[in-house]
């Protein structure tokens, strides 16, 4: 059998250039801007393993660029330094070798000012090339070019949750941006349960635009009868689990879970503080009050578990969640609203706050779709090697780019994560 190539005409190449290359300007400027509120002394502290130091993420993002397009496709690029190479790699073994992630705090050189250096080195280039490339050059790497400004974007919201977990370890707790307090709200919706049928249902990628390997291939899947709450769970809500001694009744967590709740001394979401006898928790914007109305946040996959247990439900799969969302509109606070915090249920539809408040756990385990192969070469490291020992969420939160969103992303992360902006919604089976 043989297959018939298709043309593309030169002017639509034309079109997606211009495209691409406003694309990655807005990128790479929404990751400056980010910085702004920072002090040089903010770019280099690692507070955790988990987390990246800002300067990290803003050589490495730039190190994607430079070794993934540059390096390998514009003949005489010049390494701004080869030291990067192994200073900013970040799990891509068959590059090369790379510098320990739990150190990356150590590194005070290169300096903030190198870093910057370095990324308007790769801009400068990354303009050259993406002007001066043949169309077939381009119509090669086009996967390759949105890759890496998917991966930015990922490492965008990123630079928020690592810096929100630097300054919370800080005794003074500085605030990222203390004019963005949000007004507390004054009530939310009603949670009710909205009702899906039995039957085959067709979840992943397929169609034009960009995905990520993970989301592929689209297959069918069969579902029972099921049920989704319209709205997150509340921080009232989960006041009452943790008043109903929630964190004190191995009955409710998985066994692990539990050994996350002796070993670490949980009582609480992540930046949540009891001082005296009132709950406040630590944000962006500050230390403030525990508004009821707003989503829970911050909380790890063994929590959300406990508490759908003790609600007396469970946790979506993922196929559920995607069945029931796909078709409809992606709105919600995004980081480009600069809001940087989830916020209460208004009521305005029948189900609420799928998108760009908190990311949702799913009782799913990371895993490939039937068929899945990950792409050939380094770039095939960049999520199968990662389907063990984690769960799958849905949505994207308020610190997730609105272009790099979709029904079908499936982000990550292990069972105890909890400085994501995670969260809960229930589901129960009928």
């Amino acid at each position: 059998m043989t297959t018939a190539s298709v043309a593309i005409p030169s002017n639509t190449i034309d079109v997606d250039r211009a495209d691409r290359l406003s694309r990655f300007r807005q990128v790479r400027q929404l990751t400056q801007r980010l910085c702004e509120p920072l002090a040089t002394e903010d770019f280099v502290v690692q507070s955790m393993p988990d987390v990246s130091p800002t300067k990290w993420h803003l050589a490495h993002t730039s190190w994607f660029f430079e070794t993934f397009l540059l390096a390998r496709h514009q003949p005489g690029y010049p390494l701004f330094d080869p030291h990067f190479a192994y200073l900013f790699n970040s799990y891509y073994i068959t590059v090369g070798d790379r510098h320990c992630r739990q150190n990356r705090g150590l590194l005070s050189r290169p300096t903030v000012a190198d870093v910057w250096r370095y990324r308007e080195h790769v801009d400068a280039h990354m303009e050259r090339f993406l002007n001066g490339m043949s169309t077939d050059a381009f119509r090669e790497l086009m996967a390759v070019i949105d890759l890496g400004l998917h991966h930015e974007q990922q490492h965008q919201e990123l630079t928020l949750t690592d810096i929100k977990h630097v300054f919370s370890v800080n005794p003074l707790r500085p605030a990222y941006r203390p004019e963005l307090a949000p007004t507390r709200a004054t009530a939310t919706s009603p949670m009710r349960w909205v009702g899906f049928d039995a039957g085959v249902r067709e979840i992943g990628f397929e169609g034009s635009g960009f995905s990520f390997d993970n989301e592929s291939p689209r297959h069918r899947i069969f579902l029972e009868p099921f049920e989704l709450a319209s709205r997150l769970v509340t921080n009232r809500e989960y006041r009452a689990f943790i008043n109903d001694g929630g964190y004190r009744r191995p009955e409710l967590w998985l066994s692990a879970g539990w050994s996350m709740v002796e070993q670490e001394q949980w009582q609480a979401p992540l930046y949540w503080l009891d001082q005296d006898g009132q709950w406040t928790h630590y944000t962006l914007s500050g230390v403030r009050a525990v508004d009821d109305a707003e989503p829970v946040c911050h909380v790890s996959y063994f929590e959300a578990d406990a508490f759908a247990r003790w609600a007396g439900a469970r946790l979506a799969t993922e196929g559920e969640w995607e069945s029931a969302f796909s078709t409809l509109p992606i709105e919600g606070n995004f980081v480009e609203a600069e809001r940087y915090h989830p916020v209460a249920a208004t009521g305005g539809t029948s189900m609420e706050q799928m998108y760009g408040d908190v990311w949702e756990w799913t009782g799913s385990a990371y895993l490939g779709y039937p068929g899945y192969r990950p792409v050939t070469g380094a770039l095939g490291e960049y999520n199968g090697k990662f389907m063990c020992n984690q769960f799958v969420l849905r949505g994207g939160s308020c610190a997730t780019s609105r272009s790099h969103i979709r029904p079908t992303y499936r982000n990550f992360f292990a069972p105890d994560a909890r400085w994501q902006f995670s969260g809960i919604r229930l589901a129960r089976s009928v």
